[in-house]
């Protein structure tokens, strides 16, 4: 699977996603290079794609948003999510 890496932390797993705001379809979308591209519908202003990503990202991982939140690149396409309560595995499933 390219350079898609998964990193396991305490009780949590990061890594990274690429972001299309303004998409016309929402959802996980397998892998962008070497990040998992995730389609929101919100634009980028106010924060309000970053709430989209963390929202679509919790659906697909079937946790809670308040166990997902983005690590680094909150102004940015690409970003670094850490997850709570999943495992490596589930986040490479969701990756395709």
């Amino acid at each position: 699977m390219s350079g898609f890496v998964v990193t396991p932390r305490e009780g949590a797993v990061r890594f990274a996603v690429r972001v299309q705001p303004r998409a016309s379809r929402v959802g996980v979308d397998g892998l962008h290079g070497d990040a998992i591209k995730v389609r929101v519908h919100a634009a980028p202003v106010d924060g309000a794609a970053n709430e989209a990503v963390i929202e679509v990202i919790a659906d697909a991982l079937d946790v809670a948003k308040r166990d997902v939140r983005i690590v680094s690149g909150d102004s940015s396409r690409s970003k670094v999510v850490e997850v709570r309560g999943v495992s490596v595995e589930a986040v490479r499933a969701l990756a395709g």
